[in-house]
């Protein structure tokens, strides 16, 4: 008989025993991941714990050298961040890929420009700029983003309306997965809730969200589950409602063994 979905959500993507080596460094030995259906996932691990590496995998920049990645239960070989963009898979890394002087919807629909309908678009291609404009201002509406023009330089707008803007790019193109590297990372307490919020947003629109972050509180607040990742593998899977902070950094630190944990605090 089937399990109703309460006891077996749906797994969008799924990571089995990869491992990544480079030169004598194994930065992944044999690390497993699973990310369901509608949660933010957060990833956390100390450096060295293979998390950017995973991330990586996950993501198209890098091909692990062993183990598998499924999508929706295929699975699938990323050679390059587009083969993954290709699959649904956006990714928002720490280091902005926006374009100052561009304006947030160029931004927005940067390496994948509307072209105009007709030979205009097809021979000359040309950009259409103005349903671009369109689009773009109805998808961060949608998200709530309060920018109040789309025609704004990205370099007028302050680091967490970027980093809104970077968000609001990802999530407007993705059709399964958002990654999001450190997206809080170098900003104020207003501008980080700011982005917690969104992040929020685009997991209720029904995106599953992958947030790495060092930041325990925005973890504890936003996520779902918690992956540990540590020494190249995943930890555990922590339930942050049943399990303190502490406990938490002490897992991913090696000071407390998984086995230490109460059940209910595993996810």
């Amino acid at each position: 008989m089937s399990r109703s979905n309460h006891t077996h959500p749906h797994i969008v993507m799924q990571a089995k025993g990869l491992v990544k080596r480079y030169g004598q460094v194994t930065a992944l030995d044999g690390a497993d991941f699973e990310l369901r259906a509608g949660e933010i996932l957060a990833v956390i691990g100390d450096n060295g714990a293979g998390k950017s590496s995973l991330i990586k995998c996950l993501s198209g920049a890098t091909i692990p050298d062993e183990g598998e990645i499924q999508l929706d239960g295929q699975v699938i070989h990323f050679r390059s961040p587009l083969d993954a963009r290709r699959a649904g898979i956006e990714t928002v890394y720490q280091d902005l890929a926006v374009a100052p002087a561009m304006t947030i919807a160029e931004n927005l629909f940067l390496g994948r420009e509307l072209l105009r309908p007709g030979w205009l678009g097809s021979v000359l291609g040309l950009i259409d700029k103005r349903k671009m404009l369109a689009e773009s201002t109805a998808r961060m509406n949608d998200l709530k983003v309060g920018i109040r023009s789309m025609t704004q330089a990205v370099e007028t707008l302050s680091g967490g309306q970027r980093q809104c803007v970077a968000v609001g790019r990802a999530a407007a193109f993705a059709r399964h997965v958002v990654i999001m590297d450190e997206p809080t990372a170098a900003l104020g307490v207003k501008e980080g809730n700011m982005v917690l919020e969104l992040i929020r947003r685009v997991r209720d629109k029904g995106l599953p969200v992958v947030l790495i972050s060092h930041n325990m509180p925005h973890v504890f607040e936003v996520a779902d589950r918690i992956h540990i990742a540590r020494l190249g593998k995943r930890a555990a899977v922590v339930n942050p409602k049943n399990i303190s902070m502490s406990d938490t950094v002490a897992v991913m630190t090696g000071a407390k063994s998984v086995d230490d944990l109460p059940h209910e605090a595993l996810a």
